[in-house]
């Protein structure tokens, strides 16, 4: 074929409304990749504006050409055969006819417009296909929810999920396709299949299975909820993709990569216009049309017999990262350090009182706060049907039942989702009817977790600490309102969570005050656990929670305030010692050196006596 190793063909498909993002793709591309090489960039379109061309055509200088192919006349007589749905567009088939239209080259990326490349692009371009027919990275949302792993293997037919792989950054041999015949091949089963959920994606997994080069992942990095932030060294691309585009959505994982190279391009003002005409109402619209892609691919999912050869379960290893938290832990109990948290918060910025609604007396914040509670219930009865989170038993439901006025609930902290354990609970008292149910969270989980999560810290009724004092006073009077008026609060009183730590730990006073200044009175909850013969993707086995609903503590009248609070605390840590060691079948001790714990134990009373004052 004779193609110019110095030469690196791109292909885009895009249509008018994208072309402001394929520019921030650009500026971002171009900055990066290397002067060794020339770049052939064409954009396979239907539909964009002279206007728009000539705004993107100013990014060709003597490394860059730039042309605009047409492909209306091409696709004329496939039109009616292309399926799609919500935000999908004609667009996305685009790319699976250029083996044909380009015998020319061997080798081109394709590159999808709702990203940001901040590796050197050339580095990508010339990894080694061998004889495989694409080069891709694993679809990291296929292992987030059953659905959407069941749907690649049952309904696309791909070995293990773990072999799907997302096509918006595709390495393509064209050589070894047009070998094949390709695009006849897709035509075939365009005609004679529909492929529902991802739709082409679901195609090129499909006909290249087998011959698919895996390249790695920080070529294709994915801003879901549920990823730690990575290094920058290891986002060569990022990929906005879904419900995940910061033009649409505050506090997507690495946005600020978005944002700092579209103000690098003459469409960001166009971009931040577009941004503030959508309405809290269109992203509701994007969520639910997410939560029935979900139920699509289960629906998908559950049409199709489990034809796949058995497998031999596999031994999952354990995770080296969390190994490392139960050691954190084991040297946290050791030094009596036991109001540490064991893993990382996200870096706190300080919470002013102006940033946070306690009492969601702003429209749009009851807006939001509607928006992430219908997300907030999708999520939770996913994690409970997928058995991420297990809830085998509650006991003393009547405790909660009965309770007819404001209440402090208090709860050991070991997972991040056994709030929405205690979230599960109160709904199935009923007392979500006629009272909410109010969470203390940490400054930093409010003011710089990102995305998902951090939607719901902000919004469903969080009550976030602050380190400055001004704020505290309205979080004080958020508190008391809240509870004057028949509300539920859940505070963690030992201050830290500990993963998988089935001991209960020392108490703070915190809960306890609010309910002796309000008159209410604390109803404890003590979570135990056991291992389920679930194995979790960290290789530790999923737990299974039993929750214990104790009888309300009520202040007594004939203590002074100081009184009651010690009176509470303490009895609330008997309660939940007794429950652990009813439960476990042994006594409640702890590995703290004895000096330590006792010079610990001193420190942490001056701290909080001088807190009081």
């Amino acid at each position: 074929m004779g193609q110019n190793t110095k030469t690196i063909p791109i292909f885009f498909a895009v249509d008018d409304g994208y072309v402001p993002y394929l520019a921030v793709t650009l500026q971002s591309m171009l900055k990066n990749a290397s002067k060794s090489y020339n770049y052939e960039i064409r954009i396979l379109y239907t539909n964009i504006s002279e206007e728009n061309k000539q705004k993107i055509l100013k990014y060709e200088n003597k490394k860059v050409t730039i042309e605009f192919v047409d492909l209306n006349l091409y696709l004329d007589e496939l039109q009616d055969k292309f399926y799609t749905r919500d935000y999908y567009t004609n667009t996305t088939y685009y790319r699976l006819f250029i083996p044909n239209l380009y015998p020319q080259y061997e080798k081109v990326l394709y590159l999808d417009c709702d990203i940001v490349v901040l590796g050197d692009i050339s580095k990508l371009y010339n990894v080694d296909l061998e004889d495989n027919l694409i080069g891709a990275a694993h679809c990291e949302v296929m292992g987030l929810f059953k659905e959407f792993s069941e749907y690649a293997e049952k309904v696309v037919g791909m070995k293990s999920y773990k072999d799907y792989i997302n096509a918006g950054i595709l390495l393509m041999n064209l050589s070894e396709m047009r070998k094949i015949d390709f695009q006849s091949k897709f035509i075939y089963l365009l005609e004679n299949i529909k492929f529902s959920v991802a739709q082409d994606q679901d195609y090129i997994n499909r006909m290249c299975k087998g011959r698919i080069k895996y390249i790695d992942s920080s070529w294709e990095v994915e801003p879901h909820p549920t990823d730690f932030p990575r290094k920058e060294k290891d986002l060569n691309i990022i990929h906005y993709l879904l419900i995940y585009k910061p033009w649409h959505f505050d506090n997507v994982l690495y946005q600020e990569y978005f944002w700092e190279y579209a103000k690098q391009t003459e469409f960001y003002e166009q971009i931040l216009e577009q941004r503030s005409k959508y309405r809290d109402i269109d992203r509701a619209r994007d969520i639910e049309r997410y939560t029935a892609l979900r139920e699509l691919a289960l629906f998908e999912a559950n049409c199709v017999g489990d034809d796949r050869e058995a497998r031999n379960k596999q031994t999952v290893k354990k995770s080296e990262d969390r190994i490392k938290i139960l050691e954190k832990i084991e040297n946290l109990e050791k030094k009596g350090m036991f109001d540490v948290d064991a893993e990382d918060d996200p870096p706190t910025i300080i919470l002013q009182k102006e940033d946070v609604d306690y009492l969601k007396e702003k429209r749009t914040s009851r807006i939001k706060s509607r928006i992430a509670y219908t997300v907030g219930e999708v999520f939770l009865n996913d994690l409970l049907k997928n058995n991420k989170l297990i809830i085998k038993e509650i006991k003393g439901m009547e405790n909660m039942i009965n309770l007819n006025s404001g209440a402090i609930i208090t709860c050991n902290h070991f997972n991040p989702f056994d709030s929405l354990a205690i979230e599960k609970v109160f709904r199935l008292s009923k007392q979500n009817k006629v009272r909410k149910l109010y969470k203390v969270i940490r400054e930093g989980n409010f003011t710089n977790f990102p995305g998902l999560y951090g939607f719901f810290f902000r919004n469903c009724d969080t009550l976030p600490l602050s380190s400055s004092k001004e704020t505290m006073v309205e979080f004080m009077k958020a508190v008391n309102t809240i509870l004057q008026r028949n509300d539920f609060i859940l505070i963690y009183p030992e201050q830290s969570m500990w993963w998988n730590y089935k001991k209960p730990k020392p108490l703070k006073n915190g809960a306890f005050k609010f309910a002796t200044r309000n008159k209410v009175p604390v109803l404890p909850i003590f979570i135990t656990m056991e291992d389920s013969d679930i194995i979790g993707e960290d290789g530790f086995a999923i737990q299974e929670y039993i929750i214990n609903i104790e009888k309300p503590i009520y202040p007594k009248d004939d203590l002074n305030d100081r009184e009651n609070i010690e009176y509470m605390k303490n009895t609330n840590y008997e309660i939940w010692k007794n429950i652990y060691e009813d439960f476990y079948k042994i006594p409640l001790e702890y590995t703290t050196i004895q000096d330590d714990k006792k010079e610990i134990n001193a420190e942490n009373a001056i701290n909080e006596e001088n807190s009081e004052n």
